[in-house]
C-alpha cells in the first residue's frame, strides 16, 4: 500500500527480504519431486480458476489504516467498511457501509493505494500474467497444517505506468494455490517537482478454503516503516475479508409440469475473506 506525504523531496525505494523463519515449519530447500515449472504451470492455470470464481461471490471488506507515534501510540486512523455485492442484473459494485472520517494527517490515502486494497494486496498470478515474472523455486515448507512449494517472485521488467509484485508465496502443494503472500508492490511511486512521495510497505496476506475449494482472501497485514526523506512514518494496516457467499440469481425452469430451480452465477471480476486455516494471523486488532 502507498502513503504520499506532501511535504517530501525525495523517495526511497526498498524491498526487505522475508526472513526464512517466520514460525513456519523448516524449509527444504532439496529439488522437488516434479520440475518446478510444472508446478508454476498447475499453480498460474488454478489461479486463474480463482480469479474467475472470486467474480462470483459477494463478501463484505474492512480496512483500517494507522499511523504509530514514536510512543507506539495511535495518532491518525483510516477506517472503512464495504460490501462487495451485486445489483438486481449480476453487475459488481461496491458499497460503503461504515466510513466514519479519518484522522490522518501525517499521510494521506492516494490513487494508488485504494487501487492496491481493491487489486493488488490479494495478490493473484495467473497464467495470463505469470509470463511478467521471474519465479524462483526456494523449497518446501509447512505452513500450519498445510504442505506448500515455496517461490520468490518479482518482476522482470518493470514497465512504465504499471506495477507488480516482488516477494514470496506461498503455494499449497494439493490445490496448486496461493495460500499466503509477503512482499509489496513496486516501484514506489515520487515526484519531485511537486514534494511528493508515494511508498509502499511490505504487507502479509493470508488466504482461506472458502466452499471447500478455492483458497481466497480472508486477513492482510502491514507493521512497517515508510522511510520518507522527512523521516519515518510507522504504519500499521489490517484489512479483513469476511462473508463471502457465492452470488446466484433465482430463475424458474419448468419441465413436464414440474419447476425446477436453478441458480444462475453472477459474473464479473474479484472480490475477498475469513481467518486463516493455511497459516494463522496475528491477533484480532
Amino acid at each position: 500500500m502507498s502513503f504520499v506525504a506532501g511535504t517530501a523531496m525525495s523517495a526511497q525505494v526498498s524491498y526487505t527480504a522475508m526472513p526464512l523463519d517466520q514460525g513456519f515449519g523448516k524449509l527444504d530447500t532439496a529439488a522437488p519431486t516434479v520440475p518446478a515449472q510444472q508446478i508454476i504451470d498447475s499453480f498460474t492455470a488454478k489461479e486463474s480458476e480463482f480469479r474467475v470464481a472470486m467474480g462470483n461471490y459477494t463478501y463484505e471488506r474492512s480496512v483500517k489504516v494507522e499511523t504509530i507515534d514514536d510512543d507506539s501510540k495511535v495518532d491518525g486512523q483510516y477506517y472503512q467498511v464495504t460490501d462487495i455485492t451485486f445489483d438486481p442484473t449480476g453487475r459488481r459494485y461496491e458499497k460503503v457501509v461504515f466510513a466514519p472520517g479519518s484522522s490522518l494527517q501525517r499521510v494521506q490515502m492516494s490513487p494508488a493505494d485504494f487501487q492496491d486494497i481493491e487489486q493488488r494486496l490479494p495478490f493473484v498470478l495467473t497464467k495470463e500474467d505469470v509470463g511478467q515474472y521471474d519465479l524462483t523455486y526456494i523449497g518446501k515448507q509447512k505452513v500450519d497444517e498445510v504442505d506448500t512449494y515455496v517461490f520468490d517472485v518479482k518482476p522482470k521488467v518493470m514497465e512504465k505506468n504499471k506495477r507488480y509484485f516482488q516477494g514470496r508465496i506461498w503455494v499449497d502443494d494439493t490445490d496448486f494455490q496461493i495460500v499466503k503472500t509477503y512482499g509489496k508492490n513496486v516501484p514506489d511511486l515520487g515526484t519531485k517537482k511537486r514534494g511528493q512521495e508515494n511508498l509502499f510497505p511490505n504487507f502479509t496476506t493470508w488466504r482461506d478454503r472458502v466452499d471447500g475449494k478455492y483458497w481466497f482472501p480472508v486477513y492482510t497485514k502491514v507493521d512497517d516503516n515508510l522511510h520518507f526523506s522527512t523521516g519515518d512514518i510507522h504504519i500499521r494496516q489490517v484489512i479483513k475479508y469476511t462473508d463471502y457467499k457465492r452470488f446466484g440469481a433465482k430463475s424458474k425452469i419448468t419441465y413436464e409440469g414440474q419447476e425446477i430451480s436453478k441458480d444462475k452465477p453472477g459474473t464479473t471480476p474479484p472480490a475477498n475473506g475469513q481467518p486463516p486455516a493455511g497459516s494463522q494471523p496475528p491477533p484480532k486488532q
